[in-house]
């Protein structure tokens, strides 16, 4: 009993301590957090599958809320239960609370600072470069599959947001409603069997 208590301990702690860090440590939203969560918890950890990070993902966006903080939600009650989400939450949500504390107080200082507006334009480029890692690398995951279905969805997407201008919320709906129109119809037709 000892043990399994010490054991759940120690996962509340790294998780906490994982998003902590991340949270602290990396500037650009939520996709750039997801990514290294992808690192974290599925590489690192194997809290997590590829598939449940790229569900997760889905889901996070999909969802109401800051992405980053949507995805901790999802992950912390896989890998630990409601303990597990408060602890993810707390771990992204206090970085950005003190940061902007920070800022806030010594705003005038930040705004008028030439090294700042720098910094941050180079940090715009190195974010840039971990969304297109993002994207390569879950795209590569979703073609892996070679399902037709899901090969076409993230066409029809892409075409839909970039060439198109439609709203990414209106295609994320969209590629739910057909995701669970599948899901049905599998359901249905291995029923009929």
């Amino acid at each position: 009993m000892e043990k399994t208590e010490k054991r759940e301990k120690s996962v509340l702690y790294r998780l906490f301590i994982s998003m902590f860090t991340i949270s602290a440590f990396t500037f650009g939203g939520g996709f750039v957090i997801i990514s290294l969560m992808k690192k974290k918890f599925v590489d690192e950890y194997g809290w997590l599958s590829e598939q449940e990070m790229l569900d997760y993902t889905a889901l996070a966006q999909s969802c109401p809320g800051a992405i980053a903080v949507n995805a901790a939600i999802l992950a912390g009650w896989r890998v630990a239960g409601p303990l597990g989400m408060l602890c993810a939450v707390a771990g992204t949500v206090l970085p950005p609370l003190i940061i902007l504390s920070i800022i806030s107080a010594f705003y005038s200082a930040f705004a008028s600072n030439p090294y700042v507006a720098m910094a941050l334009g180079g940090m715009q480029a190195g974010v840039a470069a971990v969304i297109v890692d993002v994207v390569l690398n879950m795209g590569k995951n979703v073609l892996a599959q070679k399902s037709w279905l899901k090969n076409g969805i993230m066409l029809a997407a892409f075409i839909a947001v970039y060439f198109l201008k439609v709203s990414v919320s209106t295609v994320i709906l969209c590629a739910a409603l057909i995701g669970i129109a599948q899901q049905l119809f599998s359901r249905r037709k291995g029923a009929a069997k």
